[in-house]
Protein backbone atom coordinates (compact mmCIF):
# COMPACT_ATOMS: atom_id res chain seq x y z
CA UNK A 1 0.00 0.00 0.00
CA UNK A 2 1.05 3.39 -0.96
CA UNK A 3 0.84 6.20 1.40
CA UNK A 4 1.20 10.12 0.80
CA UNK A 5 3.16 12.15 3.45
CA UNK A 6 3.18 15.98 2.61
CA UNK A 7 4.60 18.06 -0.01
CA UNK A 8 6.40 16.22 -3.19
CA UNK A 9 9.63 17.04 -3.10
CA UNK A 10 11.41 18.15 -6.39
CA UNK A 11 14.92 19.14 -7.68
CA UNK A 12 13.30 22.13 -9.20
CA UNK A 13 14.21 25.46 -7.28
CA UNK A 14 12.44 28.96 -6.37
CA UNK A 15 14.09 32.03 -7.84
CA UNK A 16 14.62 32.82 -4.06
CA UNK A 17 16.87 30.00 -4.15
CA UNK A 18 18.22 30.54 -7.69
CA UNK A 19 19.52 34.07 -6.33
CA UNK A 20 20.93 32.54 -3.35
CA UNK A 21 23.36 30.06 -5.16
CA UNK A 22 26.48 29.85 -5.56
CA UNK A 23 28.20 30.69 -8.77
CA UNK A 24 29.00 27.06 -10.66
CA UNK A 25 25.86 25.31 -9.17
CA UNK A 26 23.90 22.90 -11.20
CA UNK A 27 20.30 23.98 -11.20
CA UNK A 28 16.85 23.56 -12.52
CA UNK A 29 14.19 26.05 -12.45
CA UNK A 30 10.59 26.19 -14.75
CA UNK A 31 8.59 29.19 -15.71
CA UNK A 32 6.73 30.87 -18.66
CA UNK A 33 9.21 32.09 -21.43
CA UNK A 34 8.25 36.15 -20.94
CA UNK A 35 10.85 37.00 -23.95
CA UNK A 36 13.66 36.07 -26.14
CA UNK A 37 16.43 38.14 -27.60
CA UNK A 38 17.71 36.29 -30.43
CA UNK A 39 21.43 37.75 -31.06
CA UNK A 40 22.14 34.86 -33.20
CA UNK A 41 25.00 32.13 -31.42
CA UNK A 42 23.63 33.49 -28.18
CA UNK A 43 20.01 34.49 -26.91
CA UNK A 44 19.01 35.69 -23.82
CA UNK A 45 15.76 33.68 -22.65
CA UNK A 46 13.77 35.71 -19.89
CA UNK A 47 12.29 33.07 -17.63
CA UNK A 48 9.10 34.08 -15.42
CA UNK A 49 7.95 32.91 -12.32
CA UNK A 50 5.43 33.51 -9.22
CA UNK A 51 8.58 35.18 -7.23
CA UNK A 52 9.48 37.62 -10.40
CA UNK A 53 11.76 37.37 -13.72
CA UNK A 54 15.41 35.38 -14.38
CA UNK A 55 17.70 35.44 -17.02
CA UNK A 56 18.61 32.64 -18.80
CA UNK A 57 21.47 32.23 -21.34
CA UNK A 58 20.87 29.91 -24.60
CA UNK A 59 24.26 28.80 -26.46
CA UNK A 60 24.49 27.46 -29.66
CA UNK A 61 26.29 23.59 -29.65
CA UNK A 62 25.36 23.79 -25.97
CA UNK A 63 21.88 23.75 -25.45
CA UNK A 64 20.05 20.70 -26.24
CA UNK A 65 17.16 22.88 -28.72
CA UNK A 66 17.61 24.99 -31.33
CA UNK A 67 16.37 28.56 -30.09
CA UNK A 68 13.32 28.22 -33.22
CA UNK A 69 11.53 26.10 -30.73
CA UNK A 70 11.08 28.06 -28.05
CA UNK A 71 8.20 31.03 -28.22
CA UNK A 72 6.96 33.42 -25.81
CA UNK A 73 4.43 32.09 -23.05
CA UNK A 74 6.15 28.84 -23.62
CA UNK A 75 5.91 27.12 -20.24
CA UNK A 76 9.75 25.36 -19.55
CA UNK A 77 11.87 23.39 -17.46
CA UNK A 78 15.40 24.59 -17.87
CA UNK A 79 18.57 23.13 -16.22
CA UNK A 80 22.32 25.03 -16.14
CA UNK A 81 25.10 26.72 -14.50
CA UNK A 82 24.62 30.04 -12.43
CA UNK A 83 26.79 32.57 -13.46
CA UNK A 84 27.10 36.03 -11.63
CA UNK A 85 26.77 38.81 -13.90
CA UNK A 86 26.03 42.56 -12.96
CA UNK A 87 24.08 43.31 -15.34
CA UNK A 88 21.12 40.81 -15.15
CA UNK A 89 18.15 40.96 -12.63
CA UNK A 90 19.77 39.91 -9.48
CA UNK A 91 23.29 39.78 -10.51
CA UNK A 92 22.97 36.17 -11.86
CA UNK A 93 22.03 34.29 -15.18
CA UNK A 94 21.81 30.91 -15.91
CA UNK A 95 23.72 29.05 -18.94
CA UNK A 96 21.65 26.45 -19.92
CA UNK A 97 22.45 22.92 -21.16
CA UNK A 98 19.11 21.79 -21.27
CA UNK A 99 15.44 23.27 -22.13
CA UNK A 100 12.72 21.02 -21.74
CA UNK A 101 9.16 22.41 -23.60
CA UNK A 102 5.90 21.73 -21.00
CA UNK A 103 3.60 23.27 -23.30
CA UNK A 104 3.65 25.45 -26.27
CA UNK A 105 1.04 28.62 -27.05
CA UNK A 106 -1.03 28.11 -29.63
CA UNK A 107 -1.65 31.95 -31.00
CA UNK A 108 0.50 35.13 -30.53
CA UNK A 109 0.07 36.41 -27.27
CA UNK A 110 -2.40 39.83 -28.24
CA UNK A 111 -0.28 42.36 -25.20
CA UNK A 112 3.42 43.11 -25.08
CA UNK A 113 3.35 42.07 -21.44
CA UNK A 114 7.24 41.51 -21.52
CA UNK A 115 7.36 45.44 -21.54
CA UNK A 116 8.15 47.60 -18.66
CA UNK A 117 4.78 49.34 -18.71
CA UNK A 118 2.08 47.90 -20.71
CA UNK A 119 0.80 50.44 -22.99
CA UNK A 120 -2.78 49.98 -23.53
CA UNK A 121 -6.43 51.11 -22.57
CA UNK A 122 -7.69 49.93 -19.27
CA UNK A 123 -10.49 48.32 -21.16
CA UNK A 124 -8.24 46.16 -23.26
CA UNK A 125 -6.52 45.07 -19.98
CA UNK A 126 -9.83 44.03 -18.28
CA UNK A 127 -11.10 42.77 -21.20
CA UNK A 128 -7.76 40.41 -21.29
CA UNK A 129 -7.24 40.37 -17.60
CA UNK A 130 -5.76 36.98 -17.47
CA UNK A 131 -2.76 38.15 -20.05
CA UNK A 132 -2.27 41.30 -19.15
CA UNK A 133 -1.43 40.18 -15.58
CA UNK A 134 1.56 38.29 -16.62
CA UNK A 135 3.22 41.62 -17.02
CA UNK A 136 5.31 41.82 -13.71
CA UNK A 137 4.22 45.31 -12.79
CA UNK A 138 0.53 44.64 -13.38
CA UNK A 139 1.14 41.50 -11.00
CA UNK A 140 2.80 43.80 -8.31
CA UNK A 141 -0.76 45.48 -7.61
CA UNK A 142 -2.31 42.18 -6.22
CA UNK A 143 0.69 41.17 -4.36
CA UNK A 144 0.61 44.09 -2.82
CA UNK A 145 -3.03 43.67 -2.25
CA UNK A 146 -2.41 40.20 -0.83
CA UNK A 147 -0.03 42.05 1.78
CA UNK A 148 -2.98 43.95 2.97
CA UNK A 149 -5.25 41.21 3.27
CA UNK A 150 -2.65 39.30 5.36
CA UNK A 151 -1.97 42.35 7.29
CA UNK A 152 -5.76 42.53 8.01
CA UNK A 153 -5.83 38.67 9.31
CA UNK A 154 -2.58 38.41 10.98
CA UNK A 155 -3.04 41.47 12.81
CA UNK A 156 -6.74 40.82 14.09
CA UNK A 157 -5.91 37.69 15.21
CA UNK A 158 -3.40 38.77 17.36
CA UNK A 159 -5.95 41.36 18.94
CA UNK A 160 -8.21 38.01 19.62
CA UNK A 161 -10.66 38.29 16.41
CA UNK A 162 -12.26 35.14 15.35
CA UNK A 163 -12.75 34.88 11.46
CA UNK A 164 -16.20 33.93 10.47
CA UNK A 165 -18.19 33.70 6.97
CA UNK A 166 -21.68 34.84 6.17
CA UNK A 167 -23.87 34.04 3.73
CA UNK A 168 -24.17 36.14 0.72
CA UNK A 169 -27.67 35.96 -0.22
CA UNK A 170 -29.88 37.03 2.20
CA UNK A 171 -33.77 37.95 2.77
CA UNK A 172 -33.39 41.75 3.58
CA UNK A 173 -30.31 44.13 2.55
CA UNK A 174 -28.49 45.51 5.82
CA UNK A 175 -27.95 49.07 4.75
CA UNK A 176 -31.96 49.12 3.31
CA UNK A 177 -32.86 51.89 0.27
CA UNK A 178 -32.89 50.15 -3.32
CA UNK A 179 -29.13 49.43 -4.11
CA UNK A 180 -29.68 46.05 -3.58
CA UNK A 181 -29.59 43.14 -6.59
CA UNK A 182 -32.70 41.26 -6.27
CA UNK A 183 -33.08 37.72 -6.90
CA UNK A 184 -35.30 34.68 -6.75
CA UNK A 185 -34.26 32.37 -4.87
CA UNK A 186 -36.58 28.91 -5.23
CA UNK A 187 -39.48 31.16 -5.73
CA UNK A 188 -38.75 33.19 -3.23
CA UNK A 189 -37.63 37.05 -3.18
CA UNK A 190 -34.34 37.62 -1.67
CA UNK A 191 -30.95 39.75 -1.89
CA UNK A 192 -27.29 39.31 -2.34
CA UNK A 193 -25.85 41.03 0.56
CA UNK A 194 -24.44 44.68 0.30
CA UNK A 195 -22.71 43.94 3.66
CA UNK A 196 -21.99 41.20 6.48
CA UNK A 197 -23.47 43.85 9.08
CA UNK A 198 -26.52 42.08 10.55
CA UNK A 199 -24.62 38.61 10.56
CA UNK A 200 -20.98 39.97 12.41
CA UNK A 201 -23.61 41.65 15.32
CA UNK A 202 -25.40 39.20 16.06
CA UNK A 203 -21.75 36.96 16.56
CA UNK A 204 -20.31 39.70 18.41
CA UNK A 205 -22.75 37.94 21.23
CA UNK A 206 -20.91 34.94 20.45
CA UNK A 207 -17.27 35.24 19.86
CA UNK A 208 -17.25 39.37 21.14
CA UNK A 209 -14.60 39.74 18.13
CA UNK A 210 -15.06 38.96 14.85
CA UNK A 211 -13.95 40.02 11.14
CA UNK A 212 -14.73 38.53 7.80
CA UNK A 213 -13.02 39.70 4.24
CA UNK A 214 -15.83 38.52 1.81
CA UNK A 215 -17.52 39.81 -0.91
CA UNK A 216 -20.09 42.93 -1.26
CA UNK A 217 -22.50 43.97 -3.72
CA UNK A 218 -24.49 47.04 -4.12
CA UNK A 219 -26.02 47.91 -6.91
CA UNK A 220 -25.87 51.06 -7.54
CA UNK A 221 -25.85 52.87 -11.20
CA UNK A 222 -22.49 54.82 -10.72
CA UNK A 223 -19.68 55.10 -13.95
CA UNK A 224 -16.88 56.32 -11.84
CA UNK A 225 -13.35 56.05 -10.66
CA UNK A 226 -14.32 54.84 -7.28
CA UNK A 227 -17.43 52.67 -7.92
CA UNK A 228 -17.76 48.88 -8.72
CA UNK A 229 -20.83 46.78 -7.71
CA UNK A 230 -19.03 44.13 -5.80
CA UNK A 231 -15.90 44.47 -4.22
CA UNK A 232 -13.99 42.65 -1.45
CA UNK A 233 -15.03 43.93 2.43
CA UNK A 234 -12.27 43.69 5.10
CA UNK A 235 -15.26 44.00 7.79
CA UNK A 236 -14.64 43.58 11.61
CA UNK A 237 -16.73 43.92 14.69
CA UNK A 238 -15.72 44.10 18.60
CA UNK A 239 -18.18 44.20 21.73
CA UNK A 240 -17.67 45.77 25.40
CA UNK A 241 -16.25 48.98 23.89
CA UNK A 242 -16.40 52.00 25.61
CA UNK A 243 -16.24 54.56 22.91
CA UNK A 244 -15.75 54.75 19.24
CA UNK A 245 -12.76 55.59 19.11
CA UNK A 246 -11.88 52.30 19.73
CA UNK A 247 -12.70 51.24 16.78
CA UNK A 248 -10.84 54.19 14.51
CA UNK A 249 -7.70 53.44 17.29
CA UNK A 250 -7.95 49.30 16.24
CA UNK A 251 -7.77 50.57 12.11
CA UNK A 252 -5.25 52.70 12.90
CA UNK A 253 -3.04 49.90 14.71
CA UNK A 254 -4.09 47.73 11.58
CA UNK A 255 -2.60 50.03 9.35
CA UNK A 256 0.49 50.52 11.22
CA UNK A 257 0.83 46.43 11.25
CA UNK A 258 0.33 46.10 7.68
CA UNK A 259 2.70 48.84 6.59
CA UNK A 260 5.77 47.65 8.44
CA UNK A 261 4.48 44.04 6.64
CA UNK A 262 4.60 46.02 3.46
CA UNK A 263 7.81 47.47 3.84
CA UNK A 264 9.36 44.18 4.87
CA UNK A 265 7.95 41.60 3.09
CA UNK A 266 6.48 43.33 -0.73
CA UNK A 267 9.53 45.50 -0.78
CA UNK A 268 10.16 44.14 -4.81
CA UNK A 269 6.25 45.29 -5.53
CA UNK A 270 6.67 48.33 -3.77
CA UNK A 271 9.43 49.02 -5.69
CA UNK A 272 8.69 47.92 -8.64
CA UNK A 273 5.44 50.46 -9.14
CA UNK A 274 7.28 53.44 -7.02
CA UNK A 275 4.76 52.96 -3.94
CA UNK A 276 5.67 55.23 -1.34
CA UNK A 277 4.66 54.01 2.07
CA UNK A 278 2.28 56.52 4.08
CA UNK A 279 2.94 57.41 7.53
CA UNK A 280 0.75 55.66 10.12
CA UNK A 281 2.41 56.77 13.53
CA UNK A 282 -0.43 58.64 14.21
CA UNK A 283 -3.96 59.62 12.54
CA UNK A 284 -5.81 62.92 13.00
CA UNK A 285 -9.58 62.78 13.53
CA UNK A 286 -12.20 65.78 13.37
CA UNK A 287 -15.71 66.35 13.59
CA UNK A 288 -17.71 66.09 9.97
CA UNK A 289 -19.08 69.87 10.32
CA UNK A 290 -15.53 71.06 11.56
CA UNK A 291 -13.67 69.10 8.39
CA UNK A 292 -16.75 71.09 6.44
CA UNK A 293 -15.80 74.31 7.96
CA UNK A 294 -12.25 74.46 7.50
CA UNK A 295 -12.22 73.67 3.79
CA UNK A 296 -15.03 75.78 3.54
CA UNK A 297 -12.34 79.06 4.87
CA UNK A 298 -9.06 77.49 3.51
CA UNK A 299 -10.35 77.02 0.21
CA UNK A 300 -13.40 79.37 -0.27
CA UNK A 301 -15.27 76.33 -1.23
CA UNK A 302 -19.40 77.15 -0.25
CA UNK A 303 -21.04 74.07 1.52
CA UNK A 304 -23.66 72.25 -0.51
CA UNK A 305 -25.09 68.98 1.03
CA UNK A 306 -25.44 69.29 5.16
CA UNK A 307 -25.65 65.52 5.43
CA UNK A 308 -22.65 64.16 3.63
CA UNK A 309 -19.45 64.52 2.34
CA UNK A 310 -19.03 65.57 -1.43
CA UNK A 311 -16.02 63.64 -3.19
CA UNK A 312 -14.65 67.45 -3.61
CA UNK A 313 -15.10 67.87 -0.15
CA UNK A 314 -13.25 64.25 0.50
CA UNK A 315 -10.29 65.63 -1.33
CA UNK A 316 -10.35 69.32 0.02
CA UNK A 317 -10.10 67.46 3.43
CA UNK A 318 -7.42 65.12 2.66
CA UNK A 319 -5.62 68.28 1.56
CA UNK A 320 -6.03 70.39 4.07
CA UNK A 321 -4.53 67.87 6.89
CA UNK A 322 -1.74 66.97 4.65
CA UNK A 323 -0.68 70.41 3.95
CA UNK A 324 -1.72 71.58 7.91
CA UNK A 325 -0.33 67.69 9.61
CA UNK A 326 1.36 66.15 6.81
CA UNK A 327 -1.28 63.30 7.38
CA UNK A 328 -1.94 61.13 4.85
CA UNK A 329 -5.33 59.82 6.87
CA UNK A 330 -8.07 61.77 8.41
CA UNK A 331 -11.20 60.13 10.34
CA UNK A 332 -13.61 62.30 10.13
CA UNK A 333 -16.39 61.65 12.97
CA UNK A 334 -20.00 62.05 14.10
CA UNK A 335 -22.00 62.12 10.62
CA UNK A 336 -25.24 63.26 10.98
CA UNK A 337 -27.83 60.91 11.50
CA UNK A 338 -29.73 61.37 8.52
CA UNK A 339 -27.19 59.89 6.70
CA UNK A 340 -26.22 56.57 8.64
CA UNK A 341 -28.34 53.66 9.00
CA UNK A 342 -30.74 53.08 11.30
CA UNK A 343 -28.29 50.93 13.87
CA UNK A 344 -26.08 53.40 14.11
CA UNK A 345 -26.07 55.02 17.21
CA UNK A 346 -26.90 58.24 17.83
CA UNK A 347 -24.87 60.88 20.26
CA UNK A 348 -26.81 61.12 23.06
CA UNK A 349 -25.30 64.33 23.84
CA UNK A 350 -26.16 65.71 20.18
CA UNK A 351 -28.76 63.61 18.68
CA UNK A 352 -28.90 64.44 15.25
CA UNK A 353 -25.12 63.13 14.66
CA UNK A 354 -24.09 59.62 15.18
CA UNK A 355 -21.29 57.92 17.05
CA UNK A 356 -19.51 57.22 13.41
CA UNK A 357 -16.89 57.86 11.20
CA UNK A 358 -15.25 57.46 7.86
CA UNK A 359 -11.29 56.85 7.09
CA UNK A 360 -10.09 59.24 4.35
CA UNK A 361 -7.01 58.53 2.38
CA UNK A 362 -5.18 60.71 -0.08
CA UNK A 363 -8.61 62.04 -1.04
CA UNK A 364 -11.07 59.44 -0.63
CA UNK A 365 -13.12 57.66 1.66
CA UNK A 366 -11.87 53.95 2.57
CA UNK A 367 -13.78 52.97 5.33
CA UNK A 368 -16.97 53.17 7.11
CA UNK A 369 -17.50 52.29 10.71
CA UNK A 370 -18.86 53.71 14.17
CA UNK A 371 -20.36 52.79 17.69
CA UNK A 372 -23.98 50.50 16.66
CA UNK A 373 -27.12 50.35 18.71
CA UNK A 374 -26.91 47.34 20.94
CA UNK A 375 -30.43 48.46 22.83
CA UNK A 376 -33.35 46.36 21.75
CA UNK A 377 -36.17 48.66 22.70
CA UNK A 378 -33.77 51.89 20.72
CA UNK A 379 -33.24 49.89 17.77
CA UNK A 380 -36.90 49.13 17.48
CA UNK A 381 -37.59 52.83 18.30
CA UNK A 382 -35.29 53.97 15.40
CA UNK A 383 -36.71 51.42 12.68
CA UNK A 384 -40.23 52.70 13.40
CA UNK A 385 -39.07 56.49 13.66
CA UNK A 386 -37.68 56.32 10.21
CA UNK A 387 -40.80 54.20 8.59
CA UNK A 388 -38.88 50.74 8.34
CA UNK A 389 -40.52 47.67 8.34
CA UNK A 390 -38.74 44.74 10.28
CA UNK A 391 -40.11 42.16 7.60
CA UNK A 392 -36.72 39.70 6.88
CA UNK A 393 -34.98 41.25 9.88
CA UNK A 394 -36.97 39.11 13.13
CA UNK A 395 -33.58 36.95 13.86
CA UNK A 396 -31.78 40.09 13.80
CA UNK A 397 -33.69 41.54 16.04
CA UNK A 398 -34.22 38.64 17.94
CA UNK A 399 -30.48 38.58 19.12
CA UNK A 400 -30.40 41.84 20.61
CA UNK A 401 -34.36 40.94 22.60
CA UNK A 402 -31.66 38.25 24.11
CA UNK A 403 -28.78 40.92 25.37
CA UNK A 404 -26.02 42.13 23.45
CA UNK A 405 -22.88 44.23 24.82
CA UNK A 406 -22.00 48.27 23.55
CA UNK A 407 -20.07 47.26 20.42
CA UNK A 408 -19.23 48.28 16.52
CA UNK A 409 -17.10 48.08 13.80
CA UNK A 410 -16.23 49.17 10.69
CA UNK A 411 -16.07 47.89 6.78
CA UNK A 412 -13.18 48.66 4.51
CA UNK A 413 -12.96 49.00 0.84
CA UNK A 414 -10.08 46.51 -0.27
CA UNK A 415 -9.79 47.52 -3.89
CA UNK A 416 -10.20 51.46 -2.54
CA UNK A 417 -7.35 51.17 -0.32
CA UNK A 418 -5.30 49.11 -2.82
CA UNK A 419 -5.82 51.70 -5.61
CA UNK A 420 -4.52 55.32 -3.21
CA UNK A 421 -1.73 52.90 -1.65
CA UNK A 422 -0.51 52.39 -5.37
CA UNK A 423 -1.68 56.05 -6.57
CA UNK A 424 -3.90 54.19 -9.03
CA UNK A 425 -6.81 56.51 -10.78
CA UNK A 426 -9.35 54.15 -11.02
CA UNK A 427 -10.92 51.68 -8.79
CA UNK A 428 -10.90 48.66 -11.75
CA UNK A 429 -7.23 48.79 -11.74
CA UNK A 430 -7.24 47.06 -8.47
CA UNK A 431 -9.54 44.14 -9.00
CA UNK A 432 -9.15 41.44 -10.14
CA UNK A 433 -12.33 40.83 -12.40
CA UNK A 434 -13.95 44.11 -11.69
CA UNK A 435 -18.22 44.07 -12.15
CA UNK A 436 -19.84 47.60 -12.96
CA UNK A 437 -22.53 48.75 -14.64
CA UNK A 438 -21.13 47.46 -18.08
CA UNK A 439 -19.09 44.75 -16.95
CA UNK A 440 -19.77 41.02 -16.27
CA UNK A 441 -16.96 39.15 -17.94
CA UNK A 442 -14.32 38.04 -18.22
Amino acid sequence: MDFLTGVCTKEVISLSDFIESDEGAQVTMEGAVHSIRNMGEIAFIILRSREGLCQTVWEANKTNLEISELKEASCIRVSGIVKNEERAPHGKELRLSEIVILSNPEAPLPLAVDKWKLNTSLEAKLNMRSISLRNVRERARFKIQEGIVRGFRDYLHTQGFTEIHTPKIGAKGAEGGSNMFKLSYFHKPAVLAQSPQFYKQMMVGVFDRVFEVGPVFRAEKHNTRRHLNEYIGLDFEMGYIDSFLEICQMETEFLQYTMDLLKKEYDKELKLLGVELPNVEKIPYVRFDEAKRLVSEKYDRKMRNPFDLEPEEEELISRYFKEEYDADFVFVTHYPSKKRPFYAMDDPAEPAVTLSFDLLFRGMEITTGGQRIHNYSRLIEKIKKRGMETEGMEQYLSTFEYGMPPHGGLGIGLERLTMKLIGDDNVRETCLFPRDMNRLEP
